[in-house]
């Protein structure tokens, strides 16, 4: 029986998956700014040339946030089987946020301690990028005469947007139906969860303007700061007790998350803080702009027309009690939700390799916040698309974070066995 021998082989290979995960973890691809982004390309590029892929490595030039300093590169890998058939992508984002403080090992050094792996994106997502590489490369030891097509990619920038990952290899067509039909992004939602997508959101710049003038004498001026704190005060008083009351039918998770929530990302107002060098007092004026900026994650029963136009009612409200009040508001960034039907195809497959390889039923779920689903949905218009992969989701971008070895293991498997039925339905096994 060739399956048994498949998930042998994926056991064979854990020295594997854990040096690769090491390795991928020492290569800091921290962003913003996005760095290293060639070296771990090319890392991964040796690698897989080496299992018989066709690699490229290619620059987003001109996208969001690509320069010559931090250059945007994206690595596609092919492995073409011996028989015409479907194809299926494993996708995995190389970037990770900064390490921040609080850590008690080092951030990049991929310190193994038992079971866990230690690192920044160890769980977010470099051990799953590990594990969809040992399950393709397994898969094609076991099965060398498949049917179809294995795509393993590595891109930029999923912590900012992905514009210069995924979305612009999408709009170069990599993400075609006609192309590829099956996509799996193994970000961490844990190994018995089955991620069917996101919810929508808006990212939007809110400017009050008010008058400039000398602070002792405040009323020759109008303070932008307290028409921002009025906005604030209906936001507070108004808005989040209405959008506690909206709450979504998609399985979203935590719980919480199944409402509308809004999050206030910050606030500048006044004059521009001064450089770290000086340390003088600040000048006496009134400020006449003051800057806000707002996160709204949003419900798939709920349009982005009405989101933005909840805004929009707010500042006319304020304005209404406060005539001087003038302001702004500038789109920072938009995603609509995104939610692949229970019943596709590939949901249905890894769903039965999860319960065959862990003994469960999985657990349909949907993040709270978007990942590349949005990119390779929107403008791949590829729908047969989930989020599967080993990593507590509560880990991610967390101190001391780390993957546990045998949710890689249990993962890889479940990987594997997803291709052999999506890639081997002419094979008896």
């Amino acid at each position: 029986m060739t399956i048994p021998r498949l998930l042998k082989e994926i056991e064979n290979r854990k020295s594997e998956i854990i040096q690769l995960t090491s390795e991928l973890i020492k290569i800091p691809t921290v962003n913003p700014p996005g760095k290293n982004y060639r070296e771990i390309c090319e890392y991964l590029s040796n690698r897989l040339k080496r299992s018989g892929f066709h690699v490229n490595i290619l620059r987003a030039k001109g996208a969001l946030a690509d320069s010559d300093k931090y250059p945007r590169y994206n690595l596609i890998a092919r492995h073409q089987g011996t028989y015409s058939g479907q194809c299926i992508h494993f996708n995995s984002h190389i970037d990770v946020v900064n390490a921040g403080n609080g850590w008690t090992r080092d951030p990049f050094g991929g310190t193994i301690e038992g079971d866990k792996i230690f690192g920044r994106g160890s769980c977010d997502m470099k051990g799953g990028l590990a594990s969809s590489i040992v399950a393709a490369e397994a898969f094609i030891a076991i099965f060398p005469n498949y049917y179809g097509a294995i795509e393993i990619s590595a891109t930029a920038d999923e912590e900012t947007g992905g514009y210069g990952g995924v979305a612009w290899l999408a709009e170069k067509g990599h993400f075609s139906p006609k192309k590829v039909q099956h996509v799996i992004i193994p970000e961490p939602l844990n190994k018995d969860r089955i991620c069917l997508g996101h919810r929508g959101v808006w990212w939007t710049e809110i400017e009050t303007k008010g008058r400039v003038a000398h602070g002792s004498m405040p009323f020759l001026g109008d303070c932008a700061i307290r028409h921002m704190g009025a906005v604030l005060e209906e936001i507070e008083n108004n808005l989040l007790p209405k959008l506690n009351t909206k709450k979504t039918k998609m399985p979203v998770v935590p719980e919480k998350a199944k409402k509308s929530t809004l999050n206030i990302n910050s606030i500048h107002g006044g004059l521009e803080e001064v450089n770290e060098t000086y340390n003088g007092l600040p000048a006496p004026l009134v400020a006449d702009s003051c800057r806000m900026i707002l996160d709204r994650r949003y419900l798939v029963e709920e349009t982005l027309n009405e989101v933005k136009l909840e805004i929009y009612e707010i500042l006319e409200k304020v304005k209404k009690n406060r005539p001087s009040l003038e302001y702004s508001v500038k789109d920072l960034f938009e995603v609509k939700p995104s939610f692949t039907d229970p019943k596709s195809n590939i949901v249905k497959t890894v769903e039965d390799s999860i319960s065959e390889i862990l003994g469960v039923k999985p657990e349909h779920v949907v993040s709270p916040g978007s990942y590349d689903q949005k990119h390779i949905d929107r403008i791949g218009k590829l729908k047969n698309c989930i989020a599967y992969g080993p990593g507590i989701l509560e880990l991610a971008h967390q101190p001391d974070e780390f993957i546990l070895i045998s949710d890689m293991m249990d993962s890889a498997k479940i990987m594997a066995m997803t291709i052999s039925k999506l890639l081997n339905k002419n094979i008896i096994n």
